[in-house]
């Protein structure tokens, strides 16, 4: 989305920016993996269809990408690339046309903590994207993302059978909105372009 392409959100633990073509080769054997396949639900591709699938990504009106990295290893040397501090993604899909307040998001990581940036971010949709709502769809047999969005407070509001998985959504009312924006009141929202941020 180019919405996210000139930001960078800098927390403690994780710095969020946005997917490039830079990312691909790590991203492209992350998704070799049959194990993470079948956890996310996706089919393997080459590495081809990986860039572009990242440039549709990144043009696409109703998705916002980011690449999550290790905040500490990106601080901690300078010069590191990206792409060595990468340790998952974030995925924001807008498109239920019926509410454009609800807002499907997709995590790739194994610690809750480094989602946390993402869903409280004036980007993340508390304010430029006018969301009240995240929605995450699960396989019904990834425990691991299951418990780590109950944890984030998203209730269970279906289950689908068919694709076998669940839905869990997070309302952002008003107490919600507050614990996300304590939880996050260190988050930076900087300037990005194409991988030429440096590390603070």
């Amino acid at each position: 989305m180019r919405l996210n392409q000139n930001t960078l959100l800098l927390g403690k633990k994780v710095v969020l920016v946005p997917y490039t073509s830079e990312h691909v080769p790590r991203y492209h054997e992350w998704m070799k993996s049959e194990e993470l396949q079948r956890l996310t639900a996706s089919e393997p591709l080459t590495l081809e269809q990986e860039y572009a699938m990242q440039q549709s990504w990144r043009e696409d009106a109703d998705k916002c990408t980011f690449i999550v990295l290790d905040a500490e290893k990106w601080q901690a040397q300078p010069g590191i690339t990206e792409e060595s501090c990468m340790a998952g993604d974030v995925n924001l899909f807008l498109t239920d046309l019926e509410d454009p307040t609800v807002g499907e998001i997709e995590v790739m990581i194994a610690a809750s903590s480094y989602c946390l940036p993402f869903l409280s971010s004036p980007l993340g949709g508390v304010t430029k994207l006018g969301l009240t709502k995240f929605e995450a769809k699960i396989g019904q047999g990834n425990e691991p993302s299951i418990r780590m969005f109950r944890k984030l407070y998203f209730e269970q509001v279906a289950v689908s059978s068919v694709f076998q998985e669940v839905t869990l959504r997070l309302i952002l009312d008003e107490p919600v909105r507050q614990w996300l924006l304590e939880q996050t009141s260190h988050v930076e929202e900087k300037p990005y372009r194409d991988g030429s941020a440096e590390p603070c």
